[in-house]
Order: C-alpha cells, then structure tokens, then sequence
C-alpha cells in the first residue's frame, strides 16, 4: 500500500512538474513587451496612462488571436521616474523573460541603456522621451520615439505661425533642463529659415517659480507668440494671467506633454487660446475613420489623457514590427525589428494619428496644432496634420 502510494505521489509531482514546465514554454512563447514605468513619482500620471494605453492595444491583439498565434504580454515594474531604479527593472526583466520589445520611462535612462541595447542587440525600445538627440539611427541605432521629436514638435509649431503670420515674433520659454533645452538651437535655426523673428529667450527652473521679472520681459519684447517647452504645466498659467493681466496679446504655445486637456480644465479662464502640438488624435475627437478611437471609447468610457494615446500606439508600432519580422521567418533581434519597423510607410493606425504614418528613420514627425477652449474644456484642432519630414 504505501509503495502504491509512493508511486502515485510521485506520478502526482511528476505530472505538477511536467505542467509546470509546460506553463513554462508557454510563457515563453509569449511575445513579451518589457517595461520600465513611472507608476509613481512626479511623471506617475504619465506612467499609469501610458500602462492603460499599451495593455488596451495588446489586449485588443490578443482577442484578435495575438501575432502569428503568439499571445503579446506587458511585463512591467515601477521606477518612480529614476534613472538607476529602470536601469535596475530592465536588468531584472531581462534576466527573467525573453524580450525584444521595450518601453522606457525618460530621456536619461533611455541614453544610460543604449549602449547595452547595443551590446545585447536583441530588442528595440521606444519610451516617453521624445528627445531629439534619440533622433539618430547612426547613435541610436535601436530606439524609436512614436511621434515627433522635441524640435520636430517645436518645428511644427513655427510652420503653424509662419502660416497664420509670417514674420512674426517669437519668445522661446524654456525650462532649465536639458529636456527644457533639447530644441533651442534649432528652433532658433529653423524659425530664421521661415522668416520668424526670435525676439526673446527666457530659461526658468520648472515647476511653480515666480516669473514676474521674465514677464516683464515678455512686455517689453512683446512677442507674437511664447512657445514653451520642458514644462508639463506650471509656470506656464503664471506667464499667461500675468501676461494678460499687462494687456500683452502674445498667444502661448507648448510641446506634447504640456497638452493634456484635463491639466488646461484646472486652469480654468486663464487657460482659454493656449495652444500647442499634439501628435495623436484626443480620446474626445470626433473624426471619420477613426475605429480605434471608437474601440478605446468602448473600452474605456472616461476620458483617457495624452499619455494614454502615446502608450497605445508605442504598443502598435512594436506589435507591427514583431509581426512583420514573423511573417517573413526572420529572428526577432533588434537589427530585424528596426528593419521591420523602417518599412512602415503609409500605414493607417485607426485615427490615432490623422495621417498615415511612416517611419523611416527614428521619429514620426507628424502632428496637429490644438488649441484650449476653457468653455468646452478641451484641445480643439486649429490647423490640419502637419508633416516635417
């Protein structure tokens, strides 16, 4: 009897074994996306968006029956914004799981992981930089930004005034970062190409700081237009009122992560006409041909912010890449993935964005121009898509 027992005990863990190992394989079989998200910390609101955004896409995909029969899972840990905690998610998550697509949280530690990008060649990785200098497949030859870059935002924006008022004036406000000073240089270049005159450059730390001596700048250039940049919100309402409050008639602008409507809603009155970049559609929008936007409407019946939009098509671009590679048999590395994914040209992401996008190098560099409406409490369209490719 206990011989009996024993064999049936050992067939029991045998068998717990065997489908552990199954489960295993499974796993592995799984196309993982691995991430490095601010799910706390200052850009928390950013990270917990951007989660929502790729989990949605991938569990669209997954309905859909995955890639190629592949199930695609997020594996993902918190860095609270800092640079050595991601460092220190991406070597865990790396070690743990088989990945070849990667979403990182800053320009800092996008820059920091590079070179063992390079090392491991095995994966792309996009994230919520937009940094120009991640803008170079020469030095970055595994990166992708999904959208423009900080000084193509910025140029889209200049072509935007040289439209609406040629040789107009311009004010640069920049947060004192190397974020905030990512695109001075070149939009100072750019905007003499166009025949806009830079009449002003104003750096300030970021966050809410007393900026009544820059405002009194501002009065005495008074500049057409103040695009901001570097800032998620604030010191930018203070320029505004104080502006307004001097009878300046200057119209203010700002970059993808000043553009989320529901920090404007905060604002209130003093937010009205404020206007800047955005690359993809708002979760409100009402467009044709849009069915993405009606799935994340169903799917999510809240507003869902910018960042959720920037997650949802990080997810699409990295999804097609991998398709793309399955299809013909190749590896899944970094060097085939940057391939697959430098041939998507003309490619409809359901109305997320309002053109059809390529990327032949590392950034879209596509956007629309928004502005505030503080009656509305939205970001309403001021100018068609704009290409600075």
């Amino acid at each position: 009897m206990k011989t009996t027992r024993r064999m049936a005990m050992g067939l029991l863990a045998g068998a717990a074994s065997l489908g552990l190992s199954m489960g295993a394989a499974q796993a592995q079989e799984d196309i993982v996306i691995g991430g490095s998200l601010p799910m706390t910390g200052v850009f928390a609101f950013a990270g917990i968006s951007i989660e929502a955004g790729m989990s949605d896409y991938i569990k669209l995909v997954n309905d859909a029956g995955g890639i190629d029969g592949k199930m695609v899972r997020l594996a993902y840990e918190d860095t609270g914004y800092k640079v050595d905690q991601s460092v220190a998610v991406f070597n865990k998550l790396t070690s743990q799981e088989e990945i070849h697509l990667y979403y990182g949280d800053s320009t800092g530690f996008a820059k920091t992981i590079a070179p063992e990008l390079v090392r491991k060649g095995s994966m792309i990785m996009g994230g919520a930089s937009f940094a120009s200098e991640l803008n170079n497949p020469e030095a970055y030859p595994y990166a992708f930004i999904p959208g423009p870059d900080y000084t193509e935002m910025v140029n889209i924006l200049l072509e935007y005034i040289a439209k609406e008022k040629p040789g107009a004036s311009i004010a640069l406000i920049n947060s004192d970062t190397e974020f905030g000073r990512d695109p001075i240089a070149a939009a100072k270049a750019r905007a003499a190409e166009l025949g806009l005159d830079v009449v002003l450059e104003i750096i300030t730390p970021p966050g809410s700081v007393d900026v009544s001596t820059e405002v009194l700048k501002l009065r005495r250039a008074r500049p057409d237009y103040a695009i901001s940049h570097g800032y998620i919100l604030a010191p930018q309402p203070e320029f505004m009122s104080q502006a307004k409050a001097l009878g300046l008639e200057t119209k203010f602008m700002g970059t993808f992560w000043s553009m989320d409507s529901s920090l404007w809603k905060t604002v209130g009155e003093t937010a009205d006409g404020y206007m800047g970049v955005m690359p993809y559609r708002y979760y409100y929008d009402d467009a044709d041909n849009a069915p993405m936007l009606d799935k994340i409407r169903e799917m999510r019946p809240e507003y869902q912010s910018t960042g959720y939009m920037q997650g949802f098509l990080s997810a699409m671009l990295m999804v097609e890449s991998a398709k793309r590679v399955l299809a013909e048999g190749k590896e899944m590395n970094g060097a085939n993935l940057k391939a697959a994914m430098n041939t998507i040209k003309d490619f409809d992401t359901g109305g997320i964005m309002g053109l059809p996008i390529s990327m032949p190098g590392n950034s879209i560099p596509v956007g629309r121009v928004y502005q505030f409406s503080a009656a509305e409490g939205k970001m309403l369209p001021v100018s068609d898509w704009i290409n600075v490719e």
